[in-house]
């Protein structure tokens, strides 16, 4: 089924590494085609034809597209369910799901680039109040799931329980845009150590931004 994999992804894109970690930690062989979005290639006539958002990650599966890295990694947890990104607990799967959700509906939406760049360029706001709009609220949300991961997090390396999961694929890319802008962290020790402990895994290290094809584009 999964023979020819295909992700549409730009290097820098925490939503497309989310995708990449997740394709890594499944044992998935993919392609790539980046789209380099700061170039506005996302937008082009033929990437819009495939994937009608113009986002990245994009997965070409079965002949089809599926947009939406939520959508992409649960596609591939039930149809690749070992091994797992979710509890088999229900309870427990919807703590996982919580978290993930937290990330990407809370914290990266608000420092997307398309937002920021509204801001800079709609409401002309000079780089340091972009990047401080984008600072608060992702230490705003990273104060809340921290205290959620300390709460479920059994081993101090994984955000639930002692094992990778679907809130362990949302925490690293996020952290990544974190360091970016320069955000505190010195409130979320918990999730700090388990970023470190996560990207000392290979399929998590191979999934990193620096590594990707384009990153040098």
């Amino acid at each position: 089924m999964f023979q020819e994999l295909t992700l549409h992804t730009y290097w820098r894109s925490s939503a497309a590494y989310r995708a990449r970690i997740a394709l890594n930690f499944k044992g998935l062989r993919y392609g790539q085609v980046a789209h380099h979005l700061a170039r506005g290639e996302q937008r082009s006539a033929a990437y819009l034809a495939l994937n009608p958002q113009g986002f990245v990650p994009a997965l070409e599966a079965q002949g089809e597209v599926l947009g939406q890295s939520l959508a992409i990694i649960e596609y591939l947890e039930e149809t690749c369910p070992e091994p797992p990104l979710l509890p088999r607990e229900p309870l427990a799967r919807a703590q996982v799901r919580a978290m993930a959700l937290g990330v990407a509906c809370d914290i990266h939406p608000l420092g997307n680039l398309r937002v920021l760049n509204y801001l800079r360029q709609v409401f002309a706001q000079p780089e340091g109040a972009v990047e401080a709009w984008s600072r608060h609220w992702i230490e705003a949300g990273f104060a809340a799931l921290e205290a959620a991961v300390r709460r479920h997090s059994k081993d101090g390396r994984h955000c639930h329980g002692a094992g990778v999961t679907l809130a362990d694929v949302y925490l690293v890319p996020q952290m990544y845009n974190a360091r970016r802008y320069g955000c505190d962290l010195s409130g979320m020790p918990t999730l700090v150590a388990i970023d470190a402990a996560l990207r000392e895994r290979a399929d998590f290290a191979a999934a990193a931004p620096e590594l990707q094809p384009d990153a040098a584009a």
